[in-house]
């Protein structure tokens, strides 16, 4: 009998909404997570799922099982964790974090940190969406901004510094904005995932409302638009730190810019953080503090 597996299918089904999905994080099968729970089931002499073809809900005594059950195995983990020594983290770490952020710092880095801890693997997960972390099974995330939900709890690992850019082609054919305001006549590529899609930039003295025929989901997607002359755009300073320093992109209304934003790593109030994340918070903290625009420094 290995209640602990029973366990462990049961928290991630809560967390999942899905057996399915158990199954393959667990590699064991969908059936088999179905009877390892009503094994669980029968063990406590209650019912902890109502299942239908559809939904699945834990019952009163399975959402009190379940908030015991998961602190018992974080509890198990840490336990394992400090059975390896505390210079010696293992197990797999999966990331959340903004796919330019991964793609140009994360990735660029991981071999330090991999050769650094060679019982850690890592599992990165690319994209501007934020998720639940819980649902997804991710130790922690990475984003911007202020934190709202109080399920997570966040740590700043940097400051992210944000602004307006245009290339000088945009420029010479619509002109050059002096103050926010211009920007409701000229085209600006729109970040969908910014503050719901609604298309107000931030600045200074309150945000200004934008529009523009090009609309993306991607910070990448929109820093290539703008080289290709598609109109202006709001991005991240780092990520364009060699298009400023080439000429490539031109600053705009950088008198007019709002403070640095947060740079945070998110993870559960409700759960241990395993010793790999924390070695790893340690590490990207470093990686962002020598990257000029997620540092404090300006690049304007």
């Amino acid at each position: 009998m290995d209640k602990l597996l029973w366990m462990r299918c049961f928290v991630r089904a809560v967390e999942t909404g899905s057996f399915s999905v158990v199954a393959r994080e667990m590699q064991i099968g969908q059936p088999n997570v179905s009877r390892h729970i009503a094994s669980l089931e029968k063990s406590l002499g209650t019912r902890l799922l109502h299942r239908s073809t559809r939904h699945m809900v834990a019952t009163p005594e399975g959402q009190r099982y379940y908030a015991q059950a998961r602190h018992a195995l974080d509890i198990i983990s840490q336990a394992e964790s400090d059975a390896h020594g505390e210079q010696d983290p293992h197990g797999l770490l999966r990331v959340a974090c903004p796919e330019s952020v991964g793609s140009e710092l994360i990735i660029a880095a991981l071999p330090r940190f991999l050769d650094r801890y060679p019982h850690v693997d890592v599992e990165l997960r690319l994209g501007d969406e934020y998720i639940d972390l819980v649902a997804e099974g991710v130790d922690i995330a990475i984003r911007g901004g202020t934190l709202k939900d109080s399920a997570l709890r966040a740590r700043r690992v940097g400051t992210s510094e944000r602004i307006c850019v245009a290339s000088d082609a945009y420029l010479q054919k619509h002109g050059l904005p002096g103050q926010p305001e211009d920007l409701l006549r000229h085209q600006c590529i729109i970040y969908t995932l910014l503050a719901g899609g609604s298309g107000a930039w931030p600045f200074k003295n309150g945000p200004v409302p934008v529009s523009g025929r090009t609309r993306l989901n991607n910070l990448d997607g929109i820093r290539r638009a703008v080289l290709q002359g598609l109109g202006v755009g709001y991005l991240p300073s780092w990520m364009i730190a060699r298009e400023l320093r080439t000429g490539e992109l031109r600053a705009l209304l950088t008198d007019h810019a709002t403070a640095p934003s947060p740079l945070n790593v998110l993870y559960s109030a409700d759960r241990l953080l395993p010793q790999r994340a924390g070695v790893f918070i340690e590490f990207i903290t470093k990686v962002f503090a020598d990257t000029p625009g997620l540092n404090g420094t300006s690049l304007v």
